[in-house]
């Protein structure tokens, strides 16, 4: 969030191993499918459906800002039992700035890290021996989110601080090239409050053909095609939110033709509807995020693999909103609210096989893990927080 030129990290405190594929199969508390929803930076990697059941710890690997009082040395390695949920942390990769946010190769051997700085650039990490594999520019500032392409040969990647979303080609390695693409949001001008553009997420649609990029200063929705030979982007459409939404996340729903977007400024949500063959999406009406009057700053919106659940993650309340998914995507019905128990969830993620939720809040410092139940959505706390130099980004594999 960029609220008249202040960054999001001032924002923020003004306000108060190898990763080896382990494959299991739905059980009673669980969703249907352990597929990953789009959006997640597990969506790629995900295991199929019907795999064995989880046996033995598995890894979790934490975000944080390292340049903040209270952060972290670099990005955090911990292990989590997928059964109870309970987190213990191994160690820490160093040599990375500000690793705020994490994403997944396909091939589960290499880590993709933002450095969310002034001069911004991302960073590869070898998980089998935590090797630092080199950062490369992403020609802006301030990066905050990244997602590898489901062909696992581009990086993309979206500078809150300056508006733009970048490519970098991924070498047979694991490593990154130099960036092949940088397109910078000029229009349309800033929405209320802002001072200019702010690329906030970019991320591959469901069918694979298009590339779409939030942008909370613009109050706009981006779709692009990736020249998949040369690594360029190419606008193809363009929606907008309601003036001054200040939209922050976008969500598929399982079936791909709708997705769900969270507005940070307004509080709010909305259901967009979208048509693979175009690109193009239709913003809905605003809805309740269900904590009241005033704004709760939404975060990150999560669908569960089956499609009947969606979760939304509230800084300002320290809540999460479930919703009921109905009309095969097409309408959310809010059903309760539930405190985090931390402050600021910044991030939420679903473990591989969906039986748990983890929400990393930043201003307590903390990971919440919750058991999703598979008959309702409902969400159950799984022991007591674990606690993590400002957790901005939880990704379990």
């Amino acid at each position: 969030m960029d609220s008249g030129g202040w960054s999001r990290r001032r924002f923020a405190g003004a306000l108060a191993g190898a990763a080896a594929a382990v494959l299991l199969p739905s059980c009673d508390d669980a969703p249907e499918s352990p597929a990953a929803p789009a959006g997640d930076p597990r969506a790629s990697a995900s295991p199929s459906r019907g795999a064995r059941r989880p046996s033995g710890p598995r890894p979790l690997l934490l975000g944080t800002y390292t340049s903040a009082e209270g952060g972290g040395t670099g990005i955090g390695l911990a292990e989590y039992d997928p059964a109870t949920g309970r987190i213990t942390g191994t160690g820490t990769v160093t040599g990375v700035g500000d690793p705020s946010y994490l994403a997944l190769h396909p091939d589960r051997r290499t880590l993709y890290a933002v450095d969310e700085r002034e001069d911004g650039a991302v960073t590869a990490v070898r998980l089998a021996d935590r090797t630092v594999l080199g950062s490369r520019s992403t020609g802006g500032a301030a990066p905050c989110h990244l997602s590898v392409h489901p062909s696992g040969r581009w990086l993309l990647s979206a500078n809150y601080g300056s508006g733009s979303v970048a490519v970098h080609p991924i070498e047979p390695s694991g490593a990154l090239g130099g960036r092949t693409g940088l397109v910078t949001h000029s229009s349309p001008p800033p929405g209320p409050g802002q001072d200019g553009p702010h690329a906030h997420q970019i991320v591959t649609s469901p069918d694979g053909g298009h590339v779409l990029a939030v942008d909370l200063g613009t109050d706009s929705v981006y779709t692009y095609r990736l020249d998949e030979k040369a690594g360029t982007l190419t606008e193809v459409a363009r929606a907008r939110t309601r003036p001054g939404a200040g939209p922050r996340h976008l969500t598929f729903h399982p079936g791909g033709r709708y997705a769900y977007l969270a507005d940070e400024v307004d509080n709010t949500v909305a259901v967009c509807a979208y048509d693979p063959a175009t690109g193009r999406l239709r913003v809905g009406a605003p809805q309740s995020t269900g904590t009241g009057p005033g704004t709760s700053y939404p975060a990150q919106l999560l669908v569960t693999p089956n499609g009947r659940y969606a979760y939304l993650a509230n800084r300002g309340d320290d809540s999460i909103t479930r919703y009921a998914v109905e009309g095969d995507g097409a309408r959310l019905r809010l059903l309760d609210t539930v405190p985090v128990g931390g402050e600021f969830p910044r991030h939420v993620a679903f473990s591989p096989e969906g039986t748990l939720l983890f929400a990393a809040n930043q201003k307590s410092s903390t990971v919440t893990v919750f058991h999703v139940a598979r008959k309702d959505g409902g969400l159950r706390r799984a022991g007591e927080p674990f606690p993590s130099p400002v957790a901005v980004c939880a990704l379990p594999l």
